[in-house]
């Protein structure tokens, strides 16, 4: 292994652990291709990340990234599957695509790598499928970037954060310390294969039908997408929400990328949050009752 990669861990942790993690790498590795070196020392990059920041498994920030990571890829995956639905409904109303250019072309692509990464993650395979689907919204955002590159000078330094929230909420599923991944919801190559085949074809479907009257109010159109990643998510996410503050670090994904979807702005936004202040007080009431024995009697 390279020395580089074990300067990455903090002095105390290499001094300790540094031999058996080189020897870990080189087991992992020996004879394997490249595509194997690199997964292995993205590993050892994010594990040592996780260190550095203190979100290690024992500690509570790795317990706070395990509980909002699944809310997270939920909001990642709806953004682009809303994003797609939208393109499919431009393109069936208007009847011509406005993706007409290579940049829009692989910006649609990279929303679909992004989706099927988000799907696998929250369906069972969370490792591959977070890293899909960063490595998506990375895309995106490269070619976000060299669309405005002949206007950067010009542009206010607002407008080029515009584009650094959705990298960061796809980022942060990749600092779950591994033994608290999210359970596999579909345990069988059977399902997921399925559910990757049922993903894009769902969005497909709903970027057709909404052509009628109903899909042409945003809001709509992203709540769909939102509740099917719940839904896919499941009760295990919910689970983890124990406390105001991880409900609010859970919802803050979701009230972002609406409003990068253009569903939530100065109009919408109250309404919004009071629907998720109810939404909250209900998980909490729920939780409190099936917590009190009393509750079964």
């Amino acid at each position: 292994m390279s020395l580089r990669l074990l300067r990455l861990y903090p002095a105390g942790f290499r001094r300790a652990f540094g031999d058996e993690v080189a020897e870990a790498y080189r087991e992992a590795t020996e004879g394997a291709g490249p595509i194997t070196r690199v997964r292995e020392a993205a590993d050892i990059v994010a594990h040592a990340l996780r260190l550095r920041l203190r979100v290690g498994s024992a500690q509570r920030g790795g317990r706070l990234f395990a509980a909002t990571a699944p809310f997270a890829l939920a909001a990642t995956g709806a953004h682009a599957a809303f994003l797609l639905a939208s393109t499919i409904n431009f393109a069936y109303v208007t009847g011509r695509p406005d993706f007409e250019t290579p940049l829009g072309y692989a910006m649609n692509g990279f929303s679909v790598v992004t989706l099927i990464g988000a799907m696998l993650a929250l369906g069972g395979r969370f490792s591959v499928g977070a890293r899909t689907a960063f490595a998506g919204v990375a895309g995106n955002t490269v070619c976000l970037v060299i669309a405005v590159l002949p206007g950067a000078l010009d542009m206010p330094l607002e407008h080029l954060a515009y584009l650094a929230p959705p990298l960061v909420i796809a980022a942060l599923p990749l600092l779950c310390p591994p033994d608290l991944h999210p359970p596999r919801r579909i345990r069988t190559t059977t399902g997921l294969v399925a559910l990757m085949l049922w993903a894009p074809l769902s969005v497909v479907l709903l970027g057709l039908l909404d052509a009628g009257g109903v899909g042409m109010i945003l809001l709509w159109r992203f709540a769909v997408t939102v509740t099917a990643a719940l839904a896919l998510a499941g009760r295990p996410a919910l689970s983890g929400i124990r406390t105001s503050g991880r409900f609010a670090l859970a919802v803050a994904p979701f009230l972002v990328l609406g409003h990068f979807a253009g569903v939530v702005g100065e109009d919408t936004a109250l309404p919004c949050l009071a629907l998720l202040a109810v939404t909250g007080l209900a998980v909490r009431l729920w939780r409190r009752r099936h917590s009190d024995p009393a509750g079964h009697a």
